[in-house]
């Protein structure tokens, strides 16, 4: 049972629900066809009936003339009369039977039939099927004769009439409904099973387009595939197609980023290695033609590089930050002095931007917060502001009751945008 579980869970939907609708239909054809057999059958049993009672109606003169012919043989077997179509034979409370010589054959005596003739006041009559000497089914009428025939009544008490029909022709028609139905079911089930699967192609075309866009990003990475969804159907595919498309597009939006970033990286890094470079090709100059820099300026070229130093390890644990997912950052949350902070920013600052005027008006504030999350924030915000201010300008930075304003006289952020100043990569 288990593995034809498991080979059925292995098909593909389709077939699944082919399968599925084919076997509800089967169901539903069975139930109805063995409804529908039965109750001919019934139909017919009481048509097969309604002719034993109209043949049943007998006398106590009829029971007497087939008694005194019993009576005066010992041949209770039909004779080689013209044989009739009705099986009627004389039955006692004991199981005797005898049989009218123009009768089929003999008809087997059941409980039922010695019943009627042991206790005609309770038993007057019963229907019932069974067979005679050869094996045919016979419908039975069993009718109770009270009294006994003749002039004496207790001549031959205790006996039952039992009329017979053959129901070779209904067997034969119900077998052949039997096959019609076998048949209509069986070209039921066919086209039930093949009308799901059509169905099932039809409904789930929208799943393929689904599976064969998934299968092209996964073989290909191809993030700019849609998946055509109508803008009215709101059934759990186009949901689906249209979470699939947001997924898409996100992904390749983030990969852009990501790309942009890279590229911005490069950029930021090449700056202060350039002057890095430039400040160490000076001091080993000087060292290598015997020409000492003045000390003010050997120790302004050190600082410049300790200085230049400290920034490509800032950008570099930008770097590395931006490329942690966020459930793997977890620095311990504890009090920053948020003016202490900014001022070691704006140190910083003022190292990129030399040319610029930079003010700073920092009230004393503590804050819980993670501090290099902290310093990152307001450096990422005074180098957006160096970046951006014109030569000479000027950056007014405050910090008053926790809340740090930064004001540059440059372009600011085009108003496209705005929407994604704080998405992850974005610059």
């Amino acid at each position: 049972m288990r593995r034809a579980v498991r080979r059925f869970r292995s098909l593909p939907i389709r077939s699944r629900l082919a399968l599925l609708v084919a076997a509800a239909v089967a169901f539903a054809v069975a139930a109805v066809s063995v409804t529908c057999w039965f109750i001919v059958q019934g139909k017919l049993y009481d048509e097969v009936d309604s002719r034993l009672a109209s043949y049943g109606r007998v006398t106590a003169a009829t029971a007497s003339a087939m008694a005194a012919d019993c009576a005066q043989t010992t041949d209770h077997s039909p004779g080689d009369m013209q044989r009739s179509f009705l099986y009627v034979q004389l039955v006692t409370a004991q199981g005797k039977f005898c049989v009218d010589g123009r009768s089929p054959d003999v008809v087997k005596v059941t409980g039922l039939d010695r019943k009627v003739a042991a206790d005609p006041d309770v038993h007057k009559r019963t229907f019932h099927t069974t067979t005679d000497a050869r094996g045919n089914r016979v419908r039975v009428l069993t009718v109770a004769v009270p009294t006994g025939p003749g002039p004496d009544p207790a001549a031959y008490p205790g006996i039952a009439f039992m009329l017979g029909l053959s129901l070779e022709d209904t067997e034969a028609t119900l077998d052949d409904l039997a096959l019609l139905l076998l048949l209509v079911s069986g070209i039921g089930v066919f086209g039930a099973g093949a009308a799901g699967l059509a169905v099932a192609r039809a409904g789930l075309r929208p799943v393929d387009r689904l599976t064969e866009a998934v299968e092209h990003v996964a073989r290909t990475e191809d993030l700019t595939i849609r998946i055509p969804v109508e803008d009215d159907s709101e059934d759990e595919i186009a949901r689906l197609s249209r979470s699939f498309n947001s997924m898409t597009s996100a992904l390749a939006s983030s990969r852009d980023l990501q790309q942009q970033l890279i590229a911005d990286a490069g950029h930021e890094l090449r700056t202060p290695l350039t002057s890095l470079r430039t400040n160490i090709e000076l001091l080993t100059r000087s060292e290598e033609t015997g020409r000492p820099l003045p000390e003010a300026d050997r120790k302004a070229l050190l600082a410049s590089v300790k200085a230049q130093m400290t920034e490509l390890a800032s950008l570099i644990g930008d770097l590395q930050e931006l490329s942690r997912s966020e459930g793997q950052r977890g620095e311990r949350v504890q009090v920053v002095a948020f003016h202490d902070t900014a001022e070691a920013a704006l140190r910083r600052a003022r190292l990129r931007g030399p040319e610029l005027t930079i003010t700073a008006d920092l009230d004393p504030w503590y804050v819980r917060a993670e501090p290099s999350a902290l310093e990152r924030a307001i450096v990422n915000i005074l180098d957006n502001a160096v970046k951006f201010s014109p030569e000479g300008g000027t950056i007014e930075v405050v910090l008053e009751r926790g809340a740090l304003t930064v004001r540059d006289h440059g372009p600011g952020i085009p108003a496209d945008d705005l929407p994604y100043v704080f998405d992850r990569f974005w610059r």
